[in-house]
Order: structure tokens, then sequence, then C-alpha cells
């Protein structure tokens, strides 16, 4: 594997957990944005997995892809409001 494979796969795999850690889901769980929530969190708590597993199996690329795909949905339930972020984090475009 690349060298620059290697530390971006490294570096995404990172940025989604910490994506994730830094997300708190702002509107009520028991409403129905609240359920988007929980299912924006869950897709990006699952693509890391995935991405944990494809790593565990020598498949650099389709784990970057997965860590990517699950910055990806959570990167757009923070742009939707549908969680609160640290002001002062640069895990997300808003």
């Amino acid at each position: 594997m690349s060298a620059d494979l290697a530390e971006k796969t490294d570096r995404y795999e990172r940025m989604l957990a910490d994506a994730i850690d830094a997300a708190e889901p702002r509107p009520p769980a028991d409403t129905p944005l609240g359920g988007a929530a929980a299912d924006v969190a869950e897709m990006a708590a699952s693509y890391l997995e995935d991405g944990r597993h494809f790593r565990a199996n020598d498949d650099p690329v389709n784990a970057l892809a997965s860590y990517a795909y699950g910055h990806g949905w959570l990167d757009a339930g923070v742009r939707m409001g549908l969680f609160a972020v640290p002001d002062d984090t640069d895990l997300f475009t808003t």
C-alpha cells in the first residue's frame, strides 16, 4: 500500500471518529427530526465500522471510501441543523 493511501486512510478514519464524537443531536429524540438525526448518526457509525472491517481485510481503498461516505452523511446532518458541533472544530463545513 502506498504511503499516501495509508496516511489518507488513517486521517479519514480519525476525522470520522472525531466527528462522530463531536456531533450532538439537536432535535428531541422523540420527534421526526430527532429520528432523522439518529438515522444519520447510525449511518456515520456504520460506515466507520465498515471502513475498519475493510481495513482489517487489507482493502484500504474501500476503507477510505467508507470513511469519506460516513463523514459526508454526518457533515450533511450538521449542515441541515440536526447536530450541534463545537464552534472551534474544523471537522465540518459549517
